[in-house]
C-alpha cells in the first residue's frame, strides 16, 4: 500500500488487485498463516520469493545509514510485496496484523515460467507497485500535513473498510510512529491531525487502533485541500 488515492489521476490498473489470484489445488502448499511480530524476509535476504497478501497487514521498513528507520509501504489485502533489488530484498517486512499469504517464485515473474495467468498477474502487480511509488513520492512532496493523513485514512478506508450503515470502520493497525515514518510527518503531528479530524465531526476513534469515519465526504475533501 501506498498513498495513491484512485481519484488522483491514477489510471484503473493502478487500483489494488483484491481479486486475488485463483491458483491450481496443487499449489495451496504456497499459502500460509503468518502471526503478529514474524518476519517474511529482512533486508539482504535472497529474493527467491514474491508474497500476496490475502489477509491482515504486512510493515516494510528500512533502516538508514543514521540508524532511524523509515517505513517504505504496508502491504494490505491484495498488494504484492518483496519485489527484489537484483537477486535481493531491499527492505525489512514483518507482520503487524495475523496474515495469510501466497509466495510464488520470483522466477515465475522474471522468466514467464508456469501458467500465463500467474505470470501475467504479478506483472501487473509489478507495474502497479511502480506507478504507485511515483505517486506517493509525489503526495509526500506536495500535500500538506493534513492532506497526507487524510489520504492515508481514505485509501485504508477503501480497501480494508466495512460499513456500519452510512459510516464505514476498519482497524489502524499500524501505530502513530508507523504512520509518521511513512508519511515523513513527526508523531505529534499525526497525533493533532487525527485530533482535529475527530472534532471536526469527520471521523471518531473508537478505540485507539479503530476508527469510524463519519463523513467520507469530508475526509475526501480533507484529503485534497487543507483549509
Amino acid at each position: 500500500m501506498y498513498v495513491t488515492l484512485p481519484t488522483e489521476q491514477a489510471p484503473a490498473f493502478l487500483a489494488a488487485d483484491t481479486g486475488l489470484l485463483r491458483e491450481p489445488r496443487a499449489k495451496t502448499r504456497n499459502q500460509r498463516q503468518v502471526e503478529t511480530g514474524a518476519h517474511l524476509f529482512r533486508e539482504g535476504d535472497d529474493a527467491d520469493h514474491i508474497y500476496e497478501v490475502k489477509s491482515g497487514i504486512l510493515r516494510l521498513t528500512r533502516v538508514l545509514e543514521n540508524g532511524r528507520r523509515q517505513v517504505i509501504a504496508f502491504g494490505l489485502p491484495g498488494d504484492i510485496v518483496g519485489f527484489p533489488n537484483g537477486d535481493l530484498h531491499h527492505t525489512d517486512c514483518d507482520v503487524i496484523a495475523s496474515a495469510e499469504i501466497v509466495a510464488h517464485r520470483r522466477r515465475v515473474l522474471e522468466t514467464g515460467e508456469g501458467d500465463h495467468e500467474t505470470h501475467q498477474h504479478l506483472l501487473r502487480a509489478a507495474l502497479r507497485e511502480i506507478s504507485a511509488i511515483q505517486d506517493h513520492f509525489m503526495m509526500l512532496a506536495c500535500k500538506s500535513a493534513m492532506e497526507k493523513v487524510a489520504s492515508f485514512l481514505v485509501v485504508l478506508s477503501q480497501r480494508t473498510g466495512n460499513p456500519i450503515g452510512d459510516y464505514t470502520t476498519f482497524s489502524l493497525a499500524m501505530s502513530r510512529a508507523d504512520i509518521a515514518d511513512f508519511l515523513g510527518l513527526t508523531v505529534e503531528t499525526v497525533s493533532r491531525m487525527l485530533t482535529r479530524l475527530r472534532r471536526q465531526g469527520t471521523i471518531t476513534l473508537e478505540t485507539p487502533k479503530t476508527v469510524l469515519v463519519l463523513d467520507m465526504e469530508s475526509l475526501i475533501n480533507a484529503s485534497q485541500t487543507d483549509d
